[in-house]
């Protein structure tokens, strides 16, 4: 059962793995109150999803990625698995859609990670990656429907709450949910008041889709160019989850968030991929969840050069 004392004891398990990322407030204008930006883009990999792969290899059965370690993705929890791979003296297998980064292939394959292009979107790539697990017995890490990772990513809340005393909102991208969900339970956990605000591309609106239909639903297609926030279906666990704890979910469109991500690089010198300026995107639209909020929390959940050209 994923809750505030699981959360809290593998915070301590994956503390010397992990580097503590530091906040920062920003000056907005047209904002009525403080925000105050988590800069996990600075985490080891360039996101969160460092938490996520290590609890899944420190929490699993000793010995079991000896055959290697294989997944999907969009390219930060493929950056994080070839880092954990590289840690367990495993090999580790990549498979990314055809619109992942270059400069994040390149940085697996620096971890020693042999990364392969299957479809154009992660679904696709999921695919290619569970039959390389079914025919060499690799151990396969999901990137958001496992327990394990879920967990790690709600270590992120725990140090929302411990560094922001006074905020009362936070905005999280969404890509397949497991970031979301893991946060939202160790913060209201905690802090029930504090708001929960996701934010999901225009061309990918995998969970809000299923919230508005009340239960979990497949997207007949993918249309946004933001790989690292495309999927087409969410995990029943983390739709519940999502549901019993996040208080909203609000679309952005993919060249507002690439606008974020240049304001991120001009103004505070903060590379950015565009899943790590979407809370900086949804900030700019007018959102009826934050009415009330006195201190909003936007994370700055995965880096990139996408606003440094």
């Amino acid at each position: 059962m994923l809750n505030r004392q699981a959360i809290a004891a593998i915070h301590r398990l994956i503390a010397p793995y992990i580097r503590r990322t530091p906040v920062i407030d920003i000056d907005l204008a047209g904002l009525e109150r403080p925000v105050t930006l988590k800069l996990e883009c600075l985490q080891v990999t360039g996101s969160f999803k460092a938490r996520g792969a290590m609890n899944r290899f420190l929490g699993g059965p000793k010995g079991e990625t000896a055959p290697g370690i294989v997944t999907a993705s969009g390219g930060n929890h493929g950056l994080a698995v070839a880092r954990t791979a590289f840690a367990a003296k495993a090999p580790a297998t990549i498979f990314v859609p055809s619109n992942v980064s270059p400069a994040k292939v390149v940085k697996m394959q620096a971890w020693q990670a042999r990364v392969e292009v299957a479809g154009d979107e992660w679904s696709q790539s999921n695919d290619a990656a569970l039959a390389f697990a079914a025919r060499t017995g690799a151990v396969y890490f999901h990137p958001f429907a496992d327990p394990l990772v879920v967990a790690g990513q709600g270590t992120l809340g725990l140090e929302i709450l411990d560094d922001l005393p006074d905020m009362d909102a936070i905005l999280v991208a969404i890509g397949g949910g497991g970031l979301i969900a893991g946060l939202a339970t160790a913060v209201k956990a905690r802090r029930p008041s504090v708001r929960i605000i996701g934010i999901e591309p225009t061309g990918s609106p995998t969970l809000k889709a299923s919230l508005d239909q009340g239960r979990v639903v497949t997207l007949p297609a993918v249309t946004s160019r933001v790989p690292t926030m495309s999927c087409r279906r969410t995990d029943e666990r983390v739709f519940d989850q999502v549901r019993r704890t996040v208080d909203d979910i609000v679309l952005v469109e993919d060249d507002e968030m690439a606008e974020a991500s240049r304001w991120l690089w001009f103004e505070m010198g903060v590379a950015a991929d565009l899943s790590g300026a979407a809370s900086l995107a949804a900030l700019r639209k007018d959102l009826p969840a934050l009415a009330g909020a006195s201190h909003v929390c936007a994370l700055v959940c995965g880096a990139g050069a996408e606003g440094t050209a």
